[in-house]
């Protein structure tokens, strides 16, 4: 079977909670992900993904700086062969997080990836409960992933 690999920007305490909950919703179902940030992450990595998890944060209403440098950086070597990729978005926002959403969607139509959930947006001060919204959709993921939905 193929990786679940998530990338998430990380920039505060907040942030690596939210990352922590979604790789252990992935354990739940057994599987271990790989785990990276933007600046660890390369084509290599998305050419061997099963399905694949993105986490920014929202930055002057754009994605993080970090997840647009990955995407910079992997976009036309994986253009023709990831198309079809599985994958889900969550998005830490001080706002409403729209900007960085569609910054982020723009640039998975041109891959031609697949979202297989509505991205998931955390606006506003920080809540336990993004990090359990975060934890069922890193268990949801490996589960799609396990049973080949994705």
């Amino acid at each position: 079977m193929k990786p679940l690999i998530i990338i998430a920007n990380t920039p505060s305490p907040n942030t690596k909670i939210l990352l922590n909950a979604t790789a252990n919703g992935a354990r739940i179902s057994g599987l271990e992900p790989i785990v990276l940030t933007p600046f660890e992450a390369d084509a290599s990595h998305i050419l061997t993904a099963g399905a694949l998890i993105i986490g920014t944060t929202e930055n002057f209403a754009y994605m993080s700086g970090a997840l647009k440098d990955f995407f910079e950086r992997i976009y036309y070597p994986c253009l023709e062969e990831t198309q079809g990729l599985s994958i889900a978005l969550y998005i830490k926002a001080g706002n409403d997080g729209q900007g960085a959403k569609n910054s982020v969607e723009r640039i998975v139509t041109g891959l031609r990836w697949n979202h297989v959930q509505e991205p998931l947006v955390l606006s506003g001060d920080f809540k336990p409960e993004f990090a359990d919204a975060c934890h069922e959709l890193g268990a949801g993921m490996a589960e799609g992933l396990k049973m080949g939905i994705f």
